[in-house]
């Protein structure tokens, strides 16, 4: 029986998100060098992510093929609008049947819309790169834009009263606005207009009252009005966006993937400036793996807990093992992890005074919602943390572990199992089974109970206390579950060791 007036305790927060580009030995603690399908909490912690389930449970009509995939989905005026093939529904959440908004498309490209308000009239505009823009009104009859300048059209923005199109392939460098007030009239007398950049344009977005224009190698914000006063200034002429899908207004900025990672563009106290900083570094092998072999991108926004989160399709990739990044602010701190097991082909956010709905195409024919539930659509979500190598100051000193105390917040109950491994997993350490983590010992309760004499503050949150075995100069822990269950936040572990003999 170990002595345990010698038992040294450690004890960190789970904090810093994933981290793939510094030594496990320059690591923090509470840092990750592995974290699947868990979010960086804003309030503290690794929660495992919530799943996803049909939103309609209604398949999307194909119209040849039924490998088509849902390019379009999206919400308006409270109805689902979804693109499958060369048509365009409307279905209401739920059970609602679709019916057919839109015919005689050609094939078409990826989808954008545009919500937008004019004349005190709600509407949705979309383009696909392919056909003309189509208008719908809250009736959702369809309307396509006559101008062939604008045909074609892969980007949107309403900006000023004027619609903006750009990215039509046989004018990849113009953008072509109408006149005001009007999304189908293109009168230069009467306020259209059209400008062009010297770079191809890969997206459009309207943010602090500018038009910001994308490009492949370049940046530049459109200011001003009206025709009149419209201008066009360079932001950055060294940098450029790899795809518009992943352009979103984010806590208070804008954030798009570059080709060197995640950037942001942010304003600066020198007035009509911006500044552009990188963000991905802790984890950019993640993105230059991603954006070298990545056949399209798509992303989305979860306001209330502060986090964007772009998915990567791979053409011939299962959808088990199609990645994403997850991105959150936590603080002042970008803090990020790794998603599986997502694979949109389109995506939409609406945000309201009660809710925000994420909904997503697949490929199978379906819109879901995010968000929701506990397993991808029957599927598990295979939650992983892996803690960086341990040393405790000091990897010259063997530790013989004892315990290992786990604070977590369960939303339900839980299924998952800690595991110890030493000296980076070397053959020749010891490889305990796995611990049970739902059915260890449970000593405190946060807010409701004692740990010792001293009574734990703040919500309830159960401190788990497991016994372990095995010793090394350096231990790590791993939690997976079963990815079935309902979420549940790690918040941080205490170890308790005894110093062995030094090496």
């Amino acid at each position: 029986m170990p002595d345990m007036s010698q038992v040294q305790p450690v004890a960190f927060n789970c904090e810093g998100g994933l981290v793939l580009n510094r030594s496990t030995f320059l690591m923090q603690a509470g840092e990750a060098l592995e974290l699947v399908n868990f979010e960086p909490d804003i309030e503290g912690g690794y929660r495992r992510i919530n799943g996803f389930a049909k939103y309609n449970t209604n398949v999307v009509p194909q119209t040849s093929a039924s490998t088509e995939e849902v390019l379009l989905s999206c919400i308006f005026n409270g109805t689902i609008i979804a693109a499958r093939g060369e048509k365009i529904f409307s279905a209401a959440a739920g059970s609602g049947s679709w019916t057919e908004r839109d015919t005689g498309r050609t094939s078409a490209g990826v989808y954008t819309f545009e919500r937008f308000n004019f004349d005190n009239n709600d509407k949705l505009i979309v383009a696909d790169g392919a056909n003309a823009p189509t208008v719908f009104n809250t009736s959702f009859a369809a309307t396509d834009v006559s101008e062939s300048s604008v045909s074609g059209s892969k980007f949107l923005a309403a900006f000023k009263n004027h619609m903006f199109y750009a990215g039509k392939s046989s004018t990849p460098q113009t953008v072509v606005f109408s006149q005001p007030n009007d999304e189908d009239a293109f009168n230069t007398g009467s306020g259209a207009g059209s400008i062009k950049v010297d770079d191809t344009i890969t997206g459009l977005k309207v943010f602090r009252d500018n038009l910001f224009i994308f490009c492949q190698d370049r940046i530049f914000k459109l200011s001003g009005s009206t025709s009149s006063d419209f201008a066009i200034t360079p932001v950055t002429r060294n940098i450029g966006c790899v795809n518009g899908q992943t352009i979103q207004e984010f806590a208070g900025d804008l954030i798009f993937l570059a080709p060197d990672g995640l950037r942001t563009v942010a304003g600066t106290a020198r007035i009509g400036d911006v500044e552009l900083g990188t963000i991905s570094t802790p984890v950019q092998s993640l993105f230059n793996n991603n954006i070298a072999n990545a056949s399209g991108f798509r992303s989305i926004v979860i306001p209330n807990k502060t986090q964007y989160r772009v998915f990567f399709t791979k053409s011939g990739v299962a959808q088990t093992v199609t990645e994403g990044v997850i991105t959150s602010l936590r603080g002042q701190r970008f803090e990020f992890a790794n998603l599986k097991g997502i694979r949109p082909t389109s995506t939409d956010t609406v945000t309201s005074a009660t809710e925000t709905i994420i909904i997503h195409g697949g490929e199978g024919g379906y819109v879901y919602r995010q968000e929701s539930g506990n397993d991808f659509d029957g599927a598990a979500i295979n939650g992983k943390y892996r803690s960086p190598d341990l040393t405790f100051n000091d990897a010259g000193i063997r530790k013989h572990m004892q315990r290992v105390l786990v604070s977590y917040k369960p939303e339900s109950s839980i299924d998952a199992d800690l595991f110890l491994r030493y000296d980076f997993e070397d053959p020749d350490a010891p490889r305990p089974a796995a611990y049970s983590l739902d059915a260890a010992d449970i000593v405190a309760i946060y807010g409701t109970g004692t740990y010792g004499t001293a009574t734990y503050g703040g919500q309830a949150e159960p401190l788990l206390r497991q016994s372990v075995e095995g010793s090394g100069f350096t231990v790590a822990l791993r939690v997976e579950d079963g990815g079935v269950t309902a979420p549940y936040s790690l918040k941080g572990f205490q170890l308790e060791y005894q110093v062995g003999a030094r090496r």
